[in-house]
């Protein structure tokens, strides 16, 4: 198994995701050039309409193309949700007050409800930590401890 990087660059173009789609709820079709995809191998690609988000998918079976060369189609597995809304927030830290500017991903079926708890799971992803509606960033946790 070989982790494999399609998030969205500009430096690796000869690497290059070109249609990821849901097939159900969990279940992808994804098509690339480059990589030497096989099956069991894991793919990193970005979450459309987003800049730093990704998720993880893990290949199921892949066939590669003859024409073009290089190309493939991969059945693979990943997060399950209906529809995904991107949302992006800003926080400071009550320490030194310096500002994080993030986004995070919810299933939009899930609500206004879910923003909140989704928003501090990435936070914590991001290495600051929230008590409340209190949030700190790593150096005044460091700090603080």
């Amino acid at each position: 198994m070989v982790e494999h990087d399609f998030r969205y660059s500009l430096m690796s173009p000869q690497h290059t995701l070109i249609e990821c789609r849901a097939l159900v709820p969990g279940r992808y079709q994804v098509t690339g050039n480059g990589g030497s995809i096989h099956d069991d191998d894991v793919l990193l690609v970005t979450l459309k309409g987003s800049k730093d988000l990704s998720m993880r998918l893990k290949v199921e079976k892949v066939r590669h193309l003859i024409n073009p060369r290089g190309q493939w189609v991969a059945v693979a597995n990943g997060p399950v949700f209906g529809e995904l809304a991107i949302h992006q927030w800003s926080v400071n830290c009550n320490g030194c007050q310096k500002a994080l500017s993030f986004e995070f991903a919810v299933d939009a079926k899930l609500g206004v409800k879910a923003q909140k708890p989704a928003a501090t799971a990435r936070i914590a992803e991001l290495g600051w930590r929230t008590e409340g509606d209190r949030h700190l960033c790593a150096q005044c946790q460091v700090a603080n401890a």
